[in-house]
């Protein structure tokens, strides 16, 4: 099952990079192809409660890629890593089949909880460089996640997200109307004026409350 996997990770950069020209050559060159390499071996041990053996090998492939996944991570078959440099994958990252991941790019965890903590991303999604993914939620299939992006909520299906923090622009292709995509803001804006009327009067009463005080105890 491990070589199997390994395979489809080379054929994945064969048909999705333009530049790989054989098999061999993604095999033996390519600093993606390796770290998936160390990386599944170290999940075998892990999975088999050898966590020194798999940590160790995890921080062996480390060093040699400049990529870091942790050894509980999941991850699919067709992956692609391109480039690579300073990618991080969390302990409790799942990650689907034929997900495209650039440099820079962090499947991260918020919060000092045990347990699950880190994305869950389907199959065909596409990460961009720099992008930041953080947080216990799921991105559906056929996601894109713009580079340098920082995605802190779920995504449906088929959507593309840009910006920081993210917000879905697109679902299957189409671009998503400038005034639904307002909708939140006006929405947190009128949450915002609600809570300062609030403060207000609660400002008067206090006062008033204070006023009426001071009146009992001079009668």
């Amino acid at each position: 099952m491990i070589f199997k996997d390994i395979w489809l990770d080379v054929k994945a950069v064969q048909e999705r990079d333009p530049a790989a020209r054989s098999a061999l050559e993604v095999l033996l060159l390519y600093q993606g192809v390796h770290a998936l390499i160390w990386h599944r071996f170290a999940h075998w041990f892990y999975k088999h409660h050898m966590f020194f053996i798999a940590r160790l090998i995890s921080q062996l492939a480390r060093f040699f890629t400049l990529i870091e996944i942790h050894p509980g991570a999941e991850l699919g078959h067709g992956i692609l890593i391109d480039h690579g440099c300073g990618v991080v994958i969390g302990e409790t990252t799942v990650v689907g089949d034929n997900c495209t991941i650039y440099q820079g790019v962090t499947l991260g965890g918020v919060g000092l909880n045990k347990g699950k903590r880190h994305p869950t991303l389907g199959s065909n999604v596409t990460v961009g460089a720099g992008a930041k993914i953080l947080g216990a939620f799921e991105v559906g299939d056929n996601c894109t996640i713009a580079a340098n992006a920082v995605l802190l909520k779920p995504l449906e299906n088929d959507t593309t997200a840009v910006g920081i923090p993210a917000r879905p622009v697109k679902v299957a292709g189409v671009p998503i109307k400038k005034e639904n995509r307002s909708v939140t803001m006006e929405h947190y804006s009128q949450m915002e004026n609600k809570v300062l009327a609030l403060e207000a009067e609660l400002t008067r009463l206090q006062t008033e409350l204070v006023a009426l005080r001071g009146e009992e105890k001079q009668s």
